[in-house]
């Protein structure tokens, strides 16, 4: 069965993204192609970068970067559920995927973003950021207002057709993740 990671890009005190990834979610379970989980950067408490080694190099020295490893290690493909912070994606997502570079290769993500526009313009640059991992980003994506689809902008209150935009990019999001695993080999601890 195909695993894909719903990763909730920001950290931020009363953060926005919580309510928007956990609809995803919600709606991504209902599915039968793929398992579904939902992964918080919050849980994995990755300071600013520091590791003494380059990522590609996968030679980890610190316990979080091991455990985050493990988990994205363990997907086929991704969301992002990100926002958009000053034209472009949270330093916190940002900083989360440098931290690792081989256990994002020949996999599939997709992206679901809010902000003032939309948050279209931080799924620009994850979308450069991929690029280079080697990851195939799918065409479709959902992205909310925060002027239309938060309330009083807090409460987050999507519009229904939504649910269908999610459904295309999900649907693609699968098929990429199933057709790159017959490129992918498992990753084997590098030497010291």
């Amino acid at each position: 069965m195909i695993r894909i990671g719903i990763i909730l890009g920001s950290t931020r005190p009363g953060r926005l993204g919580e309510q928007v990834a956990r609809w995803t979610y919600e709606h991504a379970i209902a599915r039968k192609d793929a398992e579904f989980e939902l992964v918080d950067l919050k849980d994995f408490a990755l300071p600013h970068l520091d590791e003494t080694n380059l990522p590609s190099s996968g030679r980890y020295t610190q316990p979080h970067t091991r455990a985050w490893s493990e988990k994205i290690a363990s997907f086929d493909g991704f969301v992002f559920v990100t926002p958009e912070y000053n034209h472009s994606t949270s330093g916190a997502l940002k900083n989360a995927i440098d931290f690792l570079y081989r256990e994002w290769n020949n996999k599939a993500a997709g992206f679901v973003s809010y902000g003032s526009a939309g948050g279209i313009r931080a799924v620009e640059h994850l979308r450069l950021i991929m690029a280079e991992l080697q990851v195939a980003d799918v065409r479709a994506q959902v992205s909310f207002s925060l002027f239309t689809e938060f309330e009083s902008f807090q409460k987050f209150r999507p519009e229904a057709s939504k649910v269908a935009a999610l459904g295309t990019m999900l649907d693609q999001l699968v098929a990429w993740s199933r057709a790159l695993q017959t490129v992918r080999t498992p990753l084997t601890p590098l030497a010291p």
